[in-house]
C-alpha cells in the first residue's frame, strides 16, 4: 500500500495506531496534564483530594484568573496555549462579558463534558494509587543500583 492510500485508510478509519492518522494528534493533545487538570476542574471535580467524593456541583464556568489559582504550577503562556487549543477543538467555550475590567470566561461543551468523564477518572486513579507507585519506584531503584 502507497503512503497516499495509507494517510486515505488512516483518514477515513481514524486508526490511532497508524502513524498519519489525526487522532494521534488528538490522542497527544487531551494526554497532557493541563488539559486534564482544566478538564477536571471545568467539570467541577476541583475540590475533590484523595478519598474523598468529587464535587457533586458538576460542571460550571470559571474565570481565567480562578483557573490560573487552581493549578498550581502552570504558567500564563501555558493556561492561555491550552486553553486556546481545547476552545480550537470546541471542547470548551470561551465567553466575553463587557465589564470593567473585561469578564472571561471558560466552560465546558457537551463534547468536553464527554471527555471530562473518562479524565476524571484518570486523576482519580493517579491520586488513589501514588502511594503504590512511589512504592514500586523505590523497589525498582534499590535493585537496579
Amino acid at each position: 500500500m502507497k503512503a497516499v492510500e495509507k494517510r486515505a485508510q488512516a483518514k477515513a478509519e481514524y486508526n490511532a495506531f497508524l502513524a498519519v492518522c489525526p487522532s494521534r494528534q488528538l490522542l497527544d493533545r487531551i494526554s497532557n496534564k493541563w488539559v486534564v487538570l482544566i478538564l477536571c476542574a471545568l467539570g467541577g471535580d476541583n475540590s475533590a483530594r484523595q478519598g474523598e467524593v468529587a464535587n457533586a456541583d458538576g460542571p460550571k464556568a470559571m474565570r481565567y484568573s480562578e483557573l490560573a489559582r487552581l493549578l498550581a504550577g502552570v504558567s500564563q503562556k501555558m493556561l492561555t496555549q491550552t486553553l486556546r487549543s481545547l476552545e480550537r477543538d470546541g471542547l470548551l467555550t470561551r465567553t466575553v462579558t463587557p465589564t470593567v475590567p473585561v469578564t472571561v470566561t471558560y466552560e465546558l461543551t457537551d463534547l468536553g463534558l464527554s471527555l471530562h468523564h473518562l479524565t476524571r477518572g484518570l486523576r482519580s486513579w493517579a491520586q488513589t494509587h501514588m502511594d503504590e507507585v512511589l512504592a514500586n519506584r523505590e523497589d525498582h531503584d534499590a535493585r537496579t543500583r
